[in-house]
């Protein structure tokens, strides 16, 4: 198949969720034969990543106009360079998935989570997400969701029946640790919480609780938003000598930095299955984890859950383990993510879906 991959920033991964998500699957989906388009805002230093073609159209940089933009116009050079299906990600694209089927190209979309909920969108942008839910219920071929929680919000909501197809992670922990020398940071001896810096995935609750506990390990708060300055300004707002904020850290870094660490924070209350957290139980990291429906489905069981509340006290309740109960908990996550978020098997499911599209 000819398959193009719109309403992300673009690969390699630099940002977020769906970033990784199309890195993953795209290159995957190339290996196994199938010729792949991803659609970018930020150039990268060639016109190819690892087998996949990459386009590059303009945008306009504005917090409320970046992402739709930027997928209008990638959706009208499509229109002249037709794949033969189409694969949008985010429900804010979903006026646009009716336009490709117009030519004879199938679209699916993956909505994500409920991103009307998040923070930083004032009331226009909480309802454009809302009218996006309510088009992905007819404007695409088929919609995809990411996890149960939000497979069952379709169905209960809007009687629309969604194919559930999870993000993926690796299980295998990186050997070296280049990426911790930089940060002061020492293998197995710091926190980590990774995410964009914005009010929803909640990075000020995860420093102020750890100011609140007595130890001598480090928190390394990664991560950065191109929206959010004034709360990163507040996050960054600390004399605390154990707490480093490097900005957002990419690609092998990031895997040395989750493949190392003491314990995860994951502290996001808005959205289906987080990249960020399936990746750190994979590499084997203890898990702690904002007590969310979709959170929880992700862990099973295999993490430590906590609330605004209480996260000083869990903090505080993981140091006083013993390494071998706290070894227990990483085998645990490991093991969550083998049997459930492969990376293998979630293409399987795409590719499958992607084929009966066409047919």
């Amino acid at each position: 198949m000819k398959i193009a991959i719109l309403g992300t920033r673009g690969i390699p991964a630099r940002y977020g969720g769906f970033e990784t998500f199309a890195e993953e699957l795209s290159t995957r989906l190339v290996a196994r034969g199938h010729e792949v388009i991803v659609y970018g805002r930020s150039r990268y230093d060639s016109d190819t990543y690892r087998g996949v073609k990459l386009v590059y159209l303009p945008t306009i940089r504005h917090k409320y106009l970046d992402t739709v933009v930027h997928t209008f116009l990638s959706t009208l050079y499509l229109l002249f360079h037709r794949p033969d299906v189409a694969l949008y990600c985010n429900a804010a694209n979903a006026i646009f998935t009716w336009m490709p089927r117009l030519v004879g190209v199938p679209v699916a979309l993956n909505v994500d989570g409920l991103e009307r909920n998040r923070k930083k969108w004032n009331a226009f942008g909480k309802l454009w997400y809302l009218i996006g839910e309510r088009l992905s219920t007819f404007c695409p071929t088929s919609v995809i969701s990411d996890a149960e929680r939000i497979k069952t919000y379709y169905a209960e909501r809007y009687g629309k029946q969604t194919t559930f197809i999870p993000y993926g992670a690796d299980t295998a922990k990186a050997t070296t640790y280049a990426a911790l020398d930089p940060l002061n940071l020492e293998r197995e001896r710091y926190f980590l919480y990774v995410s964009r810096m914005e009010p929803e995935n909640n990075g000020l609750l995860v420093r102020q609780a750890f100011e609140a506990v007595s130890t001598d390990l480090k928190l390394a708060l990664i991560g950065d938003a191109p929206y959010a300055s004034e709360y990163i300004k507040s996050v960054r707002d600390t004399k605390d000598p154990r707490i480093v904020m490097p900005g957002g850290i990419y690609g092998e870094g990031y895997r040395e930095l989750t493949s190392h660490c003491f314990a995860y924070i994951h502290a996001t209350e808005v959205g289906g299955t987080h990249p960020a957290l399936i990746e750190a139980m994979g590499r084997g990291a203890f898990t702690l984890y904002l007590d969310t429906p979709e959170n929880s489905e992700v862990a099973g069981g295999a993490g430590i859950a906590f609330t605004a509340q209480n996260l000083p006290e869990k903090l505080q309740q993981v140091l006083a383990m013993t390494e071998e109960e706290r070894n227990v908990w990483r085998a645990r996550a490991t093991e969550r993510v083998r049997e459930r978020y492969s990376w293998d098997s979630v293409t399987s499911s795409y590719e499958s879906l992607l084929q009966k599209l066409l047919a």
